[in-house]
């Protein structure tokens, strides 16, 4: 049953590309070529092709060779745009992997601690909840100087560790609420049973607790993926870190006037770095859906 759901997921996937692409298409056709306004406000986008290409445009566009310095040529032979994509969102899955962990870890400790002592809860949550307004386009210059010069024994900070970094300041959050939450979950009964038996906190934890939290959990790391992938397309860009898929799409889109079908193909790139994330966190569902099961029955 829970193959044939997800293979039922994938077909609605599917069909809903499909529905995008011929949406995309009927209003190439159909839009106006320079756009549209009412009372002097933009409200129709352009349908010409400096802003539109044809899908089967940017399809072209993945095998065409790169012209300019936006990537790294392999000997002699410069690479294709698709190799290029492919390219630079391998680096940004790693630096947003590295955030994503250091998001889970944090987060996790957080709502132990706050599991821990309520005193502590009322302390943090605010300021974990206040910690989100910050924008991630202030934040950057800031985790760049801070991380410029710095050096823990033989380890010297690196650019892209910057970029895990602001990646992980996406990723903390949900961890940590979701998980609060679902720590706090068990019922009345299974939590007065423990105490009767005299359980002890660590006890309680890891045999009450923790698998009762997995159902909050794993939406949780959903968002957190999600975050860690915004946060590192955005850290590229704001701090100017060569190599990744965020750096690549201003790069195309500095010569979009040429040929506005790169600057889509390094979109794609972004959103596929998004679903693979999300079928990592989906393998981890699989790996923990008997402790759902637990966590739904408590």
């Amino acid at each position: 049953m829970t193959a044939l759901r997800y293979a039922r997921k994938a077909v609605l996937a599917l069909v809903g590309l499909a529905v995008l692409i011929g949406l995309w298409e009927l209003y190439k056709s159909l839009g106006p070529a320079r756009g549209g306004t009412l009372f002097g406000v933009p409200i129709w986008a352009r349908a010409g092709n400096a802003a539109m290409p044809h899908v089967t445009s940017v399809i072209d566009a993945f095998g065409a060779q790169e012209v300019g310095g936006a990537t790294i040529v392999r000997g002699s032979t410069a690479p294709t745009v698709f190799e290029s994509v492919l390219s630079a969102a391998g680096n940004s899955l790693l630096w947003a992997g590295v955030g994503f962990a250091i998001g889970v870890v944090v987060g996790l400790g957080l709502a132990l601690v706050m599991d821990r002592l309520q005193v502590l809860e009322r302390a943090l949550l605010p300021w974990i909840v206040l910690s989100q307004t910050v924008p991630l386009i202030a934040l950057a210059p800031l985790v760049t100087g801070w991380g410029n010069g710095l050096s823990i024994g033989p380890l010297e900070w690196q650019r892209w560790m910057s970029v895990s970094l602001i990646a992980g300041y996406l990723a903390f959050f949900p961890v940590a609420v979701g998980m609060a939450r679902g720590l706090k979950s068990p019922g009345a009964v299974p939590t007065e049973y423990f105490r009767s038996v005299n359980a002890g906190w660590w006890q309680t934890l890891t045999r009450l607790k923790l698998p009762a939290s997995v159902p909050f959990l794993v939406p949780a790391l959903r968002l957190a993926a999600a975050g860690a992938v915004v946060g590192t397309v955005v850290g590229e860009i704001s701090i100017g870190l060569e190599g990744g898929i965020g750096r690549l799409i201003i790069s195309y889109s500095q010569g979009a006037t040429g040929d506005p079908s790169r600057v889509y193909t390094a979109v794609i790139g972004a959103a596929a770095l998004g679903l693979v994330t999300a079928a990592i966190v989906t393998l981890f569902d699989l790996a923990l859906r008997r402790y759902q099961r637990t966590g739904n029955a408590s």
